[in-house]
């Protein structure tokens, strides 16, 4: 009986080294590529490994996204009267700075305003796992995103050199995104402005360069200037059925979805004109007795290149509407100067 369980207590042992030894070969692999490549010195390499560790919390969370969620449980964790009323709060305190980013690329205000404080509450919660225990944990121990994830952990020792940061010590979420708008390390590489001219682009403690980082993101990605996110529609028959699908890009156009049975539900709301032929997608949203449907414009699909989830992209759309008008109520009930 005993000798049974010792024996399957070494064999356990043995399983999990093991398990354990590919994503280790890997991880030697990934450090001589990167002495290669770009340079690196594998002594410091090895040293700054030595301190990332498999979080298993990591794992336990990518497996289980918000965005997973119906969208009737999905939206009351982001629109709230409290996330509202810190947006304003937000608004007012850096509005010279978003009117300046609203200037330089035609993003607006609600829109940046609604990211940072989807994204971070305002910079209240940046994410509390190591950077680096997440890209390491997620390229080398969870193989359906291994490649990509390992990618991200290239650019991240990329980025920890150029901006002199010290990659132990770099907090994030499980996914490895930083800062007050939550940028992974190849976006920020990508994307990130010195926006306040101070020489640094800091999207970790500098609510500026946040602002017009989101903003040249949005902008890099195709934002239309001046033009609308969705609209809410009705649908009747059944033919609309065959334009719903999980694909983000607009390859349908105006004058197909209303011959399905597609119409708006308000058509004077719209201030942008929809032709026949504009390129549109129909949305399906889930309520918890019936169903809601939108119909997305090319901003909608810019939205979701900052977070792949048209949850996430109707939120913000939604949230930046709210802060739209309660900002418009506040200015509109503000005393004249005299």
């Amino acid at each position: 009986m005993y000798l049974r369980l010792f024996l399957l207590f070494v064999v356990t042992l043995l399983g999990c080294a093991h398990s354990n030894a590919k994503p280790l070969d890997e991880q030697q692999q990934f450090i001589n590529m990167m002495v290669e490549k770009h340079q690196f010195s594998k002594v410091d390499l090895d040293k700054i490994f030595a301190q990332a560790n498999k979080n298993d919390n990591i794992l336990e969370a990518i497996a289980k996204p918000w965005e997973a969620k119906p969208w009737h449980q999905y939206y009351p964790i982001f629109l709230t009267e409290k996330r509202l009323a810190k947006g304003l709060e937000f608004w007012a305190k850096y509005k010279t700075e978003l009117a300046k980013a609203e200037q330089k690329t035609g993003v607006p205000a609600q829109v940046i305003v609604a990211i940072i404080g989807v994204e971070t509450f305002y910079g209240g919660y940046t994410g509390k796992y190591s950077v680096l225990d997440a890209l390491t944990t997620l390229g080398f121990y969870y193989p359906p995103r291994a490649k990509f994830f390992r990618s991200e952990l290239e650019h991240l020792l990329l980025l920890a050199r150029e901006e002199h940061f010290d990659v132990t010590a770099l907090q994030g979420s499980y996914a490895g995104a930083m800062g007050w708008g939550q940028f992974i390390p190849s976006s920020y590489r990508a994307y990130a402005v010195d926006f306040d001219g101070d020489g640094v682009r800091d999207l970790l403690n500098n609510p500026a360069d946040a602002i017009g980082s989101v903003a040249n993101y949005f902008k890099r990605h195709g934002w239309q200037q001046g033009q609308d996110v969705a609209y809410p529609v009705k649908v009747s028959g059944n033919k609309y059925q065959a334009f719903l699908s999980k694909d983000l890009k607009l390859k349908d156009n105006w004058q197909s979805l209303q011959q399905a049975g597609v119409q708006l539900k308000d058509p004077n709301s719209s201030k942008q004109t929809l032709l026949a032929s504009s390129k549109v997608k129909l949305l399906e949203l889930e309520q918890s007795a019936d169903a809601e449907y939108w119909v997305l414009l090319p901003n909608f699909y810019t939205i979701t290149r900052y977070n792949h989830s048209p949850l996430y992209a109707m939120v913000i759309h939604q949230f930046s509407q709210q802060l739209a008008q309660a900002f418009a109520d506040h200015v509109s009930a503000a005393p004249l100067s005299k």
